[in-house]
């Protein structure tokens, strides 16, 4: 239960990087830009080369915690940012991704204590690389329950929030997968009893695309065999789920494919 006031629950946002010198300052100004006054930054650099680090000490003094070292891969980088955060509620932004705008840690914090959420999560927006960052994709989440799991439904990751006393609970991110811990990781949260999901009907991330499990055919063949191996494990289906999942993504693709065609069409 979240006992505190609106003012006074406190909000952790990890952001892990590598060799990120090119989005760096957007992602870091962007949640310095957040009118929540009670957030900490956590920075997990993975011991980047190329000046990554001297872009994240300029912004050092908004900062909680800064750490550089090599690490195992980008779930080991995040399973080190949960183990340093100390807020009531913990999300990530990834290095390449900025929030829409400044209030999005605040509409997270007063929606967390009004509805009591143990977790909560809301809309996503992938946009094309920057500077112009045009809308591609729009990810309606909708309200979550438990029986959409099997038919494939899931939040996206960079808008998912957890009260960090659920960390002891349901673990960090297992890092035996390379690009679907973070499904498992929701997955396994999702699916725990007792716990109360809330939904953030608006836009929170805006997300450039090209990540890591669509960047190839192999990778997008590895992500769906460690979807489906995900799945399986915490038992919530097999093939039909996992080409539910894929499915889902369908309509979130028309509006904008209907308006490139009309653009041809002019």
């Amino acid at each position: 239960m979240l006992s505190k006031s609106n003012s006074d629950i406190k909000i952790s946002v990890i952001t892990v990087c590598y060799n990120s010198a090119a989005t760096i300052a957007d992602a870091l100004q962007s949640v310095a830009s957040q009118t929540w006054p009670h957030e900490e930054h956590i920075v997990i650099d993975g011991a980047s080369t190329d000046g990554t680090l001297a872009i994240v000490n300029r912004y050092r003094a908004g900062l909680a915690k800064v750490v550089s070292e090599p690490d195992a891969g980008i779930y080991d980088a995040m399973n080190k940012g949960l183990r340093l955060a100390a807020g009531d509620l913990i999300g990530f932004l990834n290095a390449d991704d900025v929030f829409a705008d400044d209030n999005v840690v605040a509409d997270i914090a007063r929606l967390a204590v009004f509805e009591d959420a143990d977790m909560l999560y809301g809309d996503l927006e992938y946009v094309s690389s920057q500077p112009a960052r045009h809308a591609l994709r729009h990810w309606r989440s909708g309200r979550f329950h438990p029986a959409q799991l099997a038919l494939g439904w899931m939040p996206p990751h960079p808008t998912f929030y957890f009260r960090r006393s659920l960390l002891e609970k349901n673990g960090g991110f297992n890092v035996r997968y390379k690009i679907a811990a973070d499904y498992d990781f929701m997955l396994r949260y999702l699916r725990a009893s007792g716990q109360k999901t809330a939904y953030l009907p608006r836009v929170l991330v805006k997300m450039t695309a090209g990540g890591a499990s669509n960047r190839s055919i192999a990778a997008i063949f590895k992500k769906s065999y460690e979807d489906y191996s995900i799945l399986r494990k915490n038992g919530v289906g097999g093939l039909v789920t996992l080409m539910c999942k894929n499915v889902r993504k369908l309509p979130q693709l028309i509006p904008y494919f209907s308006r490139y065609l009309d653009k041809e069409q002019k």
